[in-house]
């Protein structure tokens, strides 16, 4: 099903890791969530995998989920979520300031902002509550209230993104299309856009039509 006609309105997509934010948020998380008794434990079993990655010869797709599962399988959802919550809190505190600005922008204007992401949802959802944004990003399984340490949903990188973002919009629906990225995993996205602004290639950020200040 595609979102409901929003003729004369924009679309804005951005990616979140080295985006919107300026870290590995992925990361952070595994390390603000768990023990570091747990992370030593669980990474020494996927050493060789981790290892690859850092060589560049194992796909940094293949390594979120496989880091996923070895992470937080069998964690319970409601204190993960919790702490998820207190994560999404110190992310929003601390986003790239010239990007957050766009993105007040775009919704001074009455935009439409997504984030599109390969990041899991544990965390990203309340991110998009607290910023008041849609989202797309990759699903994780919960079962019994306890998560499986798999995905619903393909990894949402590259051409995932691209599908994604088919799949629940209709850009015909919308006047003007804007993406920002900051890797070759944000490529096929960037590519659906007519403005669009990757970190480290272009070097002015979309300008948008005059809009009432809000505060950030």
């Amino acid at each position: 099903m595609y979102a409901t006609s929003k003729k004369n309105k924009n679309l804005a997509l951005f990616d979140f890791d080295g985006t919107l934010c300026k870290k590995d948020s992925f990361t952070g998380f595994i390390f603000y969530a768990l023990s570091k008794r747990h992370i030593v434990k669980q990474g020494i079993k996927i050493l060789p995998w981790i290892q690859a990655y850092y060589l560049n010869a194992y796909p940094a797709h293949a390594m979120r989920s496989k880091l996923f599962r070895a992470m937080f399988s069998n964690a319970n959802a409601l204190e993960l979520e919790k702490i998820a919550q207190e994560y999404a809190n110190n992310l929003v505190s601390k986003l790239n300031p010239p990007l957050l600005k766009q993105l007040r922008q775009h919704q001074a204007l009455g935009d439409e902002v997504v984030l599109v992401s390969a990041s899991v949802d544990i965390y990203l959802q309340p991110v998009c509550r607290l910023l008041n944004i849609d989202l797309i990003c990759t699903q994780t399984e919960q079962i019994n209230d306890t998560y499986t340490g798999q995905y619903t949903t393909p990894d949402c990188s590259s051409e995932q993104k691209k599908q994604r973002i088919l799949e629940k919009y209709s850009l015909d629906h919308y006047s003007v299309i804007y993406a920002y990225g900051n890797s070759i995993e944000d490529k096929e996205m960037l590519e659906l856009a007519d403005h669009r602004y990757m970190i480290g290639v272009d070097t002015t950020i979309p300008q948008l039509p005059a809009y009432i200040q809000i505060a950030i």
